[in-house]
């Protein structure tokens, strides 16, 4: 059985590849007469089921599997046909998983094993039908609808969009998880297929869902805000054609006049300096010093100061005293690096009988935490202690700080 498949299979490509030019024809031009091309070569696509003639006057046309392997194939933006087709593959599912269950519990392990691989082809055709639905979504919407030309043409295909989506929304909603855990139950290969794969397609397939109503939403609106304004437009150009002697008359003559131009001329706003232009800065440095200047008007001379020789000498060394506040810190990181263990702030603060506030020792450890040096708070973690704010969400109270070698 499965030779005979593979070479049939091999007959019908070799088939569509000799005669690749004849396909891509029909494909374009919709259908063929049947005296354009050899009569022999039709009748033998004909019975390859990849032409078909729908009626007597008619011509050829591709069939349907056909024109939708070259549209997904060469990503054909003309292609607006989505069908998940979910009720009809979820049944054939369900009993596929029946058969296996059934293979399975008499021990028939090739018949088994021949659903299991019919049951993963279906899975899988399922999963990739609802991926190829999004992609032709995602397809119209990044071409704004560039396959139609009118604006009132685009709102149409948008909303057939929608329409999808809504579609294959409520197809989503009929896959019940529940009902194929059951199915599965203890066995891994269907629960694997059933339940995480589609659980985790289904999920993603939301999600992007969610994202293309509200990208076609918003499409929508601006499509019609165009067709709008294009409506305006065309109103007045129709109006100017029939009463080419139309002219505006003065808006203060009229005795109502419109709400558009009723409006009074705009004030000044009042002159002020500007203090963030840095090309103003010596300006506005010269007018501020001039503020609290006190001229005398005195021609008094100036009293010159006695000369003082200036002598030059070594300057004398000088200690700046260590703050105690930061070698209580100092001390403080010296204790968790002798212990190793991990030791609370207040509880240093108390065993040293330091006579510092606790807020204050508080910041002044986290201060001394965060002005070491990159390599050196490698060898530190600290971590607050406390409770979230009871009143204010997002709030965390710390009331304590714990030092720890990392």
């Amino acid at each position: 059985m499965s030779d005979h498949l593979h070479q049939a299979g091999v007959k019908l490509l070799k088939l569509l590849s000799r005669h690749s030019e004849l396909i891509m024809d029909v494909y374009q031009q919709g259908e063929i007469s049947l005296d354009q091309y050899d009569a022999s070569v039709l009748n033998k696509l004909k019975d390859a089921g990849v032409l078909w003639r729908p009626d007597i006057e008619q011509g050829l046309r591709l069939k349907g599997t056909i024109r939708s392997l070259l549209e997904e194939g060469l990503n054909d933006e003309r292609n607006r046909q989505i069908d998940a087709n979910t009720g009809s593959a979820i049944a054939s599912i369900k009993t596929l998983a029946a058969h296996y269950k059934e293979a399975r519990y008499q021990a028939d392990y090739s018949r088994s094993e021949a659903y299991l691989n019919e049951l993963s082809e279906h899975v899988y055709r399922f999963c990739d039908s609802l991926g190829y639905a999004i992609r032709v979504l995602w397809g119209r919407i990044n071409n704004e609808f560039g396959y139609v030309g009118s604006i009132g043409a685009k709102i149409r295909e948008n909303e057939l969009a929608q329409e999808q989506v809504t579609q294959l929304l409520n197809d989503l909603s009929l896959v019940l998880f529940s009902e194929l855990t059951d199915i599965a139950g203890d066995i891994r290969e269907l629960r694997k297929l059933l339940v995480v794969n589609m659980q985790q397609t289904l999920s993603e397939c939301t999600q992007e869902l969610s994202v293309v109503q509200a990208r076609l939403l918003e499409l929508l609106g601006r499509f019609r805000q165009i067709r709008g304004r294009t409506r305006l437009l065309k109103g007045w150009l129709l109006h100017t054609n029939l009463h080419p002697d139309y002219r505006p008359l003065e808006h203060v003559a009229h005795k109502q006049v419109p709400v558009l131009f009723n409006h009074a001329e705009p004030l000044l706003s009042p002159a002020s300096a500007d203090i963030y232009n840095a090309s103003q800065e010596s300006e506005l440095l010269g007018i501020v010093s001039k503020i609290n200047a006190i001229r005398h008007i005195q021609n008094v001379e100036p009293v010159l100061a006695p000369q003082v020789p200036v002598l030059l000498s070594e300057s004398e060394d000088f200690a700046i005293p260590n703050n105690p506040f930061k070698q209580a810190v100092e001390g403080y990181f010296v204790s968790v690096i002798d212990s190793g263990k991990a030791q609370s702030a207040l509880d240093y603060l108390k065993s040293q009988s330091l006579p510092w506030e606790h807020e204050a020792w508080l910041y002044q450890v986290i201060g001394g935490y965060e002005a070491l040096s990159e390599e050196h708070k490698h060898y530190f973690e600290l971590a607050p202690i406390g409770e979230p704010d009871p009143v204010y969400n997002g709030n965390f109270i710390i009331r304590d700080v714990e030092l720890w070698l990392s």
